[in-house]
């Protein structure tokens, strides 16, 4: 019975979709680019429209029933200017493009930048965007972005919302509205834990950067045998007996991370991403090289907005 039930309204839906393919791809994700056109454009007159109408409603019997031209003239030329403002506010919709959608990145929790460009042939004046209980009022010249929040409560990928594009203008007394839904999804990062201890590293992983010549110039010392003739100093030199070295700073050496998944055992799985987070994030700001060990993948070592952006990414899409 369920069955048949369910054949018979997949039937009813796809029969809709070929006569009616407005009313249901608003529930479709869609790719983008997506473009606006009259198959996919709703209007309705405002509670304002609905009073301006029955307001010339009345002038008409009123101007009719007293033969009064003046008066018939005056609410012809109010019904011309409504019907005006009906079309304008349809082509306010016609042909606006969605043409691409970037995200920033962000943790769990927060909320995530995005950024929609929109583009159209010519100017669109006070249009109208919801999404999420954001609404954000914008105008169309050419290419235009647009910047909205949206919240995010786990990590991984997140489908965007439906988007409602709408307008009334030039007069407010038609809305006119149209559905966009993105196939698009979006990455979360996994929040990192608060507070915990640091990573213990394996013997093998106490691994050192070989120390290299500094950039900043921090003394001048004695020559010795083996110093590079372009370190010497040969103008202070000239004032010595001596030859005179430049020393320069070197960087203060730092081990590199090898963070395991594996060696975390005694957390649960949320817990073991939680930690990891936080080791990612404190060994990117410290400027250290890091590897990242996950079940089925590896990641070598390095450092930098790149890689670390790369290991969120493979904590956020953990199962």
């Amino acid at each position: 019975m369920h069955a048949a039930l369910r054949r018979l309204a997949q039937r009813a839906v796809a029969r809709a979709e070929r006569r009616l393919p407005a009313l249901t791809r608003l529930r479709r994700p869609e790719p983008l680019p997506i473009e606006l056109n009259r198959r996919r454009i709703y209007i309705l007159p405002t509670a304002f429209g609905f009073g301006f109408g029955a307001l010339l409603l009345v002038m008409l019997v009123g101007a009719l029933n007293y033969a009064n031209n003046a008066a018939l003239l005056l609410t012809c030329l109010l019904g011309a200017a409504a019907a005006a403002s009906m079309l304008l506010a349809f082509r306010t919709l016609d042909g606006l493009r969605l043409s691409d959608i970037r995200a920033d990145h962000a943790v769990a929790g927060e909320a995530l930048r995005l950024t929609l460009d929109f583009s159209a042939s010519r100017l669109r004046e006070a249009v109208r965007l919801d999404c999420m209980g954001e609404t954000r009022a914008f105008a169309v010249d050419g290419t235009t972005e647009l910047h909205l929040q949206l919240p995010t409560t786990r990590r991984g990928w997140q489908a965007l919302p439906r988007i409602r594009v709408w307008s009334t203008w030039p007069l407010g007394m038609f809305r006119a509205w149209s559905w966009l839904h993105p196939q698009q999804s979006v990455l979360v990062w996994p929040r990192p834990e608060q507070a915990g201890p640091p990573p213990v590293l394996p013997a093998d992983g106490q691994e050192r950067l070989r120390p290299q010549p500094g950039e900043e110039l921090a003394a001048l010392r004695d020559y010795r045998r083996g110093d590079a003739p372009r370190h010497i100093a040969w103008k202070a030199s000239a004032r010595h007996h001596d030859l005179l070295v430049k020393d320069f700073d070197r960087p203060e050496p730092r081990e590199t991370w090898s963070l395991d998944w594996h060696a975390l055992r005694s957390l649960d799985r949320e817990a073991r991403i939680a930690r990891l987070a936080r080791w990612l994030g404190e060994a990117e700001a410290q400027g250290r090289r890091y590897s990242l060990q996950l079940p089925g993948e590896r990641i070598e070592v390095g450092s930098g907005p790149v890689h670390y952006a790369r290991c969120m990414g493979a904590l956020a899409v953990l199962p």
